[in-house]
């Protein structure tokens, strides 16, 4: 199963009113493995980005000024994640500014996301599971025990990142991306570091003769120490 975890970033709230994508984010895993393959690309939107959506990204005009526009990036990005599965955090806002993008554009006017591609929104998915609690990306990282104090500001690729390690331990656990002996850095921007939880029977090991007979003579020194040993057997006192 092939599934890409997704984040945009836009120039406001609602492309109704003209607001535009500005940067995707996009990790790859198949058989919830996290393949290292990724999509990231800032777009020039042709417009204003609003202040308010400057400081939740960080993101600003002048910085988008020699960026691609969408026009220039949408074939290839149509082509990453057309046939997998969509994970999405708050699916209906990412999913309508696509949707809104492919229709401005000609080369993907007859494109329409819900027709590509399978979408799993893992807010949904959180509130099913955490009902009545917080859920947003901050709450679910510290709820699940992951460390996103990195995350000072909003950005796509990071918080796909961010998000396939949630959506990942919320769904039962995940492998690490990479060994170091293939070569692979811990340090990379999509190693995700998370032990996947084994389906295998643990091996039992048991004590040898030797190891046995030290284990009751550390007993019999705490028994002597005074009190009963919790390690062994006491038949009950009869009054």
């Amino acid at each position: 199963m092939r599934q890409i975890v997704l984040d945009t970033e836009t120039t406001g709230i609602d492309p109704k009113e003209g607001h535009r994508i500005i940067e995707i984010g996009c990790v790859e895993v198949v058989n919830r493995r996290l393949t290292g393959n990724h999509f990231h690309v800032y777009i020039n939107p042709g417009r204003h980005i609003e202040q308010e959506a400057i400081e939740v990204h960080g993101i600003t005009n002048e910085f988008l000024a020699d960026k691609p526009t969408f026009s220039q990036v949408a074939q290839e990005f149509v082509s990453f994640i057309k046939g997998a599965q969509l994970v999405i955090h708050n699916a209906p806002f990412d999913v309508g500014f696509m949707d809104h993008e492919f229709k401005m554009e000609a080369s993907t006017s007859g494109v329409i996301t819900s027709k590509i591609c399978d979408v799993l929104d893992t807010l949904t998915l959180a509130r099913q599971m955490h009902p009545g609690q917080k859920n947003n990306l901050d709450a679910l990282c510290k709820r699940y025990g992951i460390d996103n104090s990195h995350r000072t500001l909003h950005g796509a690729l990071l918080d796909a990142e961010i998000l396939a390690d949630v959506y990942l331990l919320m769904t039962g656990g995940q492998t690490k991306l990479k060994l170091a002996s293939s070569g692979g850095s811990e340090t990379d921007s999509t190693a995700i570091r998370r032990v996947a939880r084994s389906t295998n029977k643990l091996k039992v090991v048991k004590a040898s003769a030797d190891e046995l007979a030290k284990h009751e003579a550390r007993l019999d020194i705490v028994e002597k120490a005074g009190g009963k040993c919790l390690w062994r057997p006491h038949q009950e006192e009869v009054s």
